[in-house]
């Protein structure tokens, strides 16, 4: 994948002027790599810049991924969700929130703003890697038995992506987010505007609804 850098030379929008960031909310390794890449990014350093493309790829293109279902679609949101960010970094407020969570609501939107326009509904391609914890966590059980030994590779994953795609949109988004991308309740409740207690509510009735998908779907093979 083509990482999104800025042209040399190139400032950001409105950086000029701008106050500081403000460290609150920093003190974890992560939090404060990511607050010294943004005002790195903001003083006009490429390099910052890269940094931070580079960190958050992998996490961006993945969230893009199972939403999208195809990798060169996945690939195109990528290189606009940076491009975006590239424009609203200015915006950005360390007090608020984790910049991953800050990340992860503006891709999020810019996911919605594309569904919209596509009026498509799919997931990824399989994740037969996470296909355990997620099964696991469906039925409500550490010692659930692993999919991956009913179920072999490809299979397996299709069986998931089944399952997932009649979750409805609210439930399928919950679940991504705290099982997949493995963000903190209140970092999800930050990113779809909701109260904790709603992200767990959503993520019980996911994860049931899941399991009794999974059953379903194993039993007709």
């Amino acid at each position: 994948m083509t990482a999104v850098f800025p042209a040399p030379g190139a400032s950001y929008p409105g950086s000029a002027g701008r106050g500081v960031l403000t460290a609150r909310g920093c003190g974890k390794p992560g939090l404060d790599l990511d607050f010294t890449l943004v005002e790195r990014c903001l003083s006009g350093d490429a390099t910052g810049w890269e940094e931070l493309v580079r960190l958050h790829t992998r996490r961006v293109y993945g969230l893009c991924y199972r939403f999208t279902g195809s990798d060169a679609e996945a690939q195109d949101l990528t290189q606009d969700i940076f491009l975006r960010v590239f424009r609203s970094l200015k915006s950005y407020r360390s007090a608020e929130g984790s910049f991953v969570t800050w990340l992860t609501r503006l891709s999020r939107n810019l996911l919605i703003d594309h569904y919209r326009r596509t009026r498509q509904e799919r997931l990824t391609d399989p994740i037969e890697d996470q296909l355990a914890t997620l099964e696991e966590r469906a039925h409500g059980t550490s010692t659930a038995v692993r999919a991956d030994r009913l179920l072999a590779g490809r299979e397996a994953g299709e069986v998931l992506q089944g399952a997932l795609a009649k979750l409805s949109p609210e439930l399928r988004e919950t679940v991504i987010l705290r099982d997949l991308q493995e963000m903190e309740y209140r970092e999800i409740a930050q990113v779809l505007k909701i109260p904790e207690g709603t992200v767990k509510s959503r993520l019980n009735r996911g994860r049931a609804e899941l399991g009794r998908l999974l059953r379903k779907q194993k039993a007709a093979l």
